[in-house]
C-alpha cells in the first residue's frame, strides 16, 4: 500500500492548461474517487499519477518519495482502463499471470497467485477461456485481476465500468468496493458517474476546468457543497436552483413576485445580497406542517413513475425544478401543488461566485481560495 501526495501539479498542452496547482495527499489504504464533467482534468491527472504523463510543474510523492523520472513500471501502481486491454489470443489465467511471467516469476508461484486472485474475483471457472467467450463484467474482472496478481501498492481506475450495463455496472460496483474492503490497497478511482462516486469512496475530489472544488466525504460533499457547481453536479436527479432578489427591501423571485412572508423572513436572517437558493429533489414536500416554511405553488408539468417513487417536472416561478416524493396515481398534469421545504434542507448560494453562503457551514465556504482552489487538508 502507499501514501500518494500531489504537490501544486500543473499541466499544460501547448496554449491550452489542463490542470491548476492540485495539491492532493491520499492516505495509506483510502479508496479516493476523482469525478467531474468530460474535459476535467481527472483522468490526465490518474495517468500523471501513474507515470504515463509528466506534469507541466510540481511535484508527486508515493510514499514520501517523489516519483518525477520513475518510469511507470517501477512506480508499481496497477492501472486498470476503461477498455479491458485483454490478450485475444491468450485465457483468462495467462492475461492475469503475464505480469509476473514478464517479472521472470517462476511458473508454479504464477499458478497459484493466479489460482488466489480468481478465486477473490469468482473466475476459477472461466482460467481456461479466452475473452471472446466472456461477457463484459467478466473481462473486466479479468482486467482487474491482472492489476491485483501485480500486488501493487495502489489501484488506478480509469472509468472501468463505463462500457458496461446498468446491472452490470451496478455489480461491478460491489465487486470493486468488496475489493477493496478484502484488501485495503489504496485505490484512485476516477469516474464522471457521480452514483459511482458516492457509493465507492471514502473521500471524493470533485473537479471541473482543471480545479478541485471540493473535497470530502460522501455525505460531506451531498449535505455541505462548497459551491453550486458541486450542488447541481453531485446527485441525482440534480439540486433546484431557485433565484432571490433584493428589490426595495423586498425579497422576489426572478420574475419579480413576492416570496413567502415565512421563507422572506428566514431569509433575511440570513443574507442580504442577491442569492441563488439551492434545494434538493427529495427535500421539497407537498404536505404542509408546522416545522416547514412555505416555498410557492408550481404546476405539474411530466410525470416520470420509477416504481416506489416518482420524479415530477414542475413549472415553478417560470422556471423548471424537479420533486422527488413517494410514488401515487393522484398528480395530474397541469395540477398546482403547494409546496414546502425544511430550514436546514436550504442551501444558499452567492449569485456573484456561486459560493456557499449556507448558514453554519462557514468553514466549507472558506475552502474556497481566490485562486481557485481547494485546500485538500480541511
Amino acid at each position: 500500500m502507499a501514501e500518494i501526495q500531489l504537490e501544486k501539479i500543473s499541466k499544460s498542452f501547448d496554449d491550452t492548461t489542463i490542470l491548476k496547482s492540485i495539491d492532493l495527499k491520499i492516505a495509506d489504504g483510502e479508496f479516493l474517487v476523482l469525478v467531474g464533467p468530460s474535459g476535467c482534468g481527472k483522468s490526465t491527472l490518474l495517468r500523471m499519477i501513474a507515470g504515463l504523463e509528466d506534469p507541466s510543474g510540481g511535484d508527486i510523492l508515493i510514499d514520501g518519495r517523489s516519483a518525477l523520472g520513475v518510469r511507470p513500471k517501477d512506480r508499481n501502481l496497477a492501472m486498470v482502463f476503461q477498455s479491458y486491454a485483454l490478450y485475444p489470443h491468450m485465457t483468462v489465467a495467462q492475461n492475469m499471470g503475464l505480469a509476473l511471467k514478464i517479472k521472470k516469476v517462476d511458473s508454479k508461484t504464477v499458478e497459484s497467485e493466479v489460482q488466489r486472485v480468481a478465486e477473490i474475483l469468482g473466475l476459477e471457472k472461466l482460467l481456461k477461456r479466452k475473452p471472446g467467450a466472456l461477457s463484459g463484467g467478466q473481462r473486466q474482472r479479468v482486467a482487474m485481476g491482472r492489476a491485483i496478481v501485480r500486488n501493487p501498492r495502489a489501484f488506478l481506475f480509469d472509468e472501468p465500468l463505463s462500457n458496461l450495463d446498468a446491472a452490470l455496472r451496478s455489480n461491478v460496483r460491489t465487486e470493486i468496493k468488496k475489493l477493496h474492503q478484502d484488501l485495503g490497497t489504496t485505490t484512485i478511482y476516477v469516474t464522471h458517474d457521480q452514483t459511482e462516486a458516492m457509493t465507492l469512496a471514502d473521500r471524493i475530489v470533485v473537479m471541473k476546468g482543471g480545479i478541485i472544488q471540493q473535497v470530502g466525504t460522501p455525505i460531506e460533499i451531498f449535505n455541505h457543497p462548497a459551491n453550486d457547481f458541486v450542488a447541481g453536479f453531485m446527485g441525482s436527479p440534480k439540486m433546484n436552483f431557485l433565484e432571490v432578489n433584493h428589490n426595495s427591501g423586498n425579497l422576489t423571485w426572478e420574475h419579480g413576485s413576492l416570496l413567502s412572508p415565512e421563507l422572506s423572513a428566514y431569509i433575511r436572517k440570513e443574507s442580504d445580497c442577491p442569492i441563488r437558493l439551492g434545494v434538493r429533489p427529495e427535500h421539497i414536500h407537498i404536505e404542509p406542517r408546522t416545522d416547514l416554511l412555505p416555498l410557492g405553488e408550481a404546476e405539474i408539468l411530466v410525470q416520470e413513475p420509477l416504481g416506489t417513487e416518482m420524479m415530477i417536472v414542475l413549472d415553478f416561478e417560470g422556471q423548471e425544478i424537479t420533486l422527488k416524493t413517494p410514488w401515487s396515481s393522484d398528480y395530474k398534469t397541469n395540477q398546482r401543488l403547494k409546496l414546502f421545504v425544511e430550514k436546514e434542507d436550504l442551501h444558499f448560494f452567492s449569485r456573484a461566485d456561486g459560493s456557499s453562503l449556507t448558514p453554519n457551514r462557514s468553514q466549507i465556504t472558506n475552502m474556497i481560495k481566490s485562486r481557485g482552489r481547494v485546500d485538500s487538508t480541511l
